[in-house]
């Protein structure tokens, strides 16, 4: 298997088939209107808190992803809580927080991905008051929360798989099996040509919106759950109007934004950026993946990216050991978090973190404030990202070289020009006839720049100017 397709745990694969999308009653759309009566559909929870209203607009978000296992000496709830001014001096806006639930023990390895019950929070981490203390917390200073989300499959210790066998899907013999082709064994895969399920897995998940005050979902394995499931799902959220929520697919099949999500996933992105300062390909590849990861977005609908995740930091390494070191890493995350799309930090990455955080995430924790300038460099690049339209969500033209990533933004007036060294040697860029003897303001360090006709990197240098 590929670089990019390695998976750890629940990882998708770059490359799936997308599937057709199918339109949804508006019946289907409402679990409170089940099909079945006997179905068993979690009633809507009395309103925790009051609704957050300053979740930022889809295309202006930063996210910042947290493992709980690995984020704190305790592993818990609290150990975000405590940190999270450090999370939002970073310059995120936005905390996703990996799978929440109690986890399954029956044929288990101890991953979060099993969910033994979807209407439960995990004691491993605390209890729901200990949720709710670190959602108000976080909104209190300005930052959305999003839980992961499991809909493809359960542990074999969920109720469901007791109650409803006909939930899951079975071989010819009628017995549940794991998620086909995928080496999950310690999952049993559901059936979503089973009404009654659907709307039970909605309900629920429709729940976590009222019980804890959440902001949004990041929904695991979504390439292989049918686009008219996810239809069905989002259209269920989209009708919670108390509450502006951010929905992220783990996915890259371009229906996924027919469905009505804000995000995909940008594997080919992570992909590109392996290839590129990893086994030396030309940085011309990104251009071309701004096109094609975009194929269906319609609006503001935007592409996350990233230069680690839970599942490729334990399988392929941190960015520090992939990418050429701090500063391979610090010029990689530069293109993923500027050139376009929405950028996600993983807990660690801004520690400069070499150790990886391997699955089950229970034998490494993130050793913070041992790399403040690699700290201090990724709030410079967030914030100069915050500070400018442009670089927000401008309309963006490469001119990239076989060595440099190099792309400008444009928002109205404002404007940006970002160049990188995908190497580990100083590269002369040729500048293009266009943007030659130009005058432009440093947006990391302050001050005027002069661009001329060619400019000087030193090995993995990066500049982003603004004006």
């Amino acid at each position: 298997m590929s670089f990019f397709t390695t998976v750890l745990r629940h990882s998708l694969p770059v490359f799936m088939a997308a599937g057709l999308l199918v339109g949804c009653s508006s019946k289907e759309s409402d679990p409170a209107k089940p099909d079945d009566p006997t179905t068993p559909v979690t009633p809507t929870p009395t309103q925790y808190g009051t609704p957050f209203n300053a979740v930022p607009d889809r295309q202006d978000a930063v996210i910042y992803q947290v493992n709980m296992r690995a984020f704190s000496a305790g592993g818990k709830f609290a150990g975000v809580t405590a940190r999270l001014d450090s999370i939002k001096a970073l310059g995120v806006n936005t905390i996703y927080l990996m799978p929440i639930y109690p986890i399954g023990s029956l044929r288990g390895v101890n991953s979060p991905y099993a969910v033994q019950d979807y209407t439960a929070v995990n004691p491993e981490f605390g209890t729901l008051t200990d949720l709710r203390t670190l959602v108000d917390g976080a909104h209190q200073r300005g930052l959305a929360v999003m839980l992961d989300w499991v809909a493809n499959h359960t542990s074999w210790d969920n109720a469901w798989i007791q109650q409803h066998p006909d939930w899951y899907q079975q071989n010819g013999a009628g017995q549940i099996i794991s998620p086909p082709n995928s080496g999950f064994t310690d999952v049993a895969q559901l059936n979503f040509s089973s009404a009654p399920m659907r709307l039970a897995m909605i309900s629920a998940l429709k729940s976590w919106v009222y019980t804890a005050n959440v902001d949004g979902f990041r929904f695991d394995y979504a390439d292989t759950p049918p686009a008219d499931f996810w239809k069905q799902a989002v259209d269920t959220l989209r009708n919670i109007k108390t509450h502006k929520l951010l929905l992220l697919a783990e996915g890259n099949r371009s229906n996924h934004f027919t469905a009505g999500f804000d995000y995909i996933f940008g594997f080919n992105f992570y992909g590109g950026i392996y290839q590129v300062y990893k086994n030396g390909a030309a940085a011309t590849a990104f251009d071309g993946l701004n096109t094609t990861e975009y194929v269906g977005a319609t609006g503001t609908q935007q592409v996350v990216r990233y230069t680690t995740n839970h599942d490729v930091n334990g399988s392929d390494g941190t960015p520090v050991t992939l990418f050429g070191g701090q500063n391979g890493a610090l010029s990689a995350f530069v293109v993923a978090s500027l050139y376009k799309g929405v950028p996600m930090v993983y807990n660690g990455q801004e520690a400069g973190m070499s150790a990886a955080i391997p699955f089950p995430f229970t034998s490494v924790k993130v050793q913070w404030d041992t790399q403040p300038a690699i700290t201090r460099a990724h709030k410079q690049i967030l914030k100069a990202r915050a500070a400018s339209p442009a670089l927000r969500h401008g309309t963006s033209t490469g001119y990239s070289s076989a060595d440099v990533c190099a792309f400008t933004k444009v928002d109205g007036a404002d404007q940006a020009f970002v160049l990188a060294n995908t190497r580990n040697t100083s590269v002369q860029y040729t500048v293009p006839t266009a943007l030659a003897n130009s005058t432009w303001t440093d947006a990391l360090r302050g001050g005027s720049v002069a661009v001329g006709t060619t400019v000087t990197l030193p090995a993995y240098g990066y500049m982003v100017l603004r004006k």
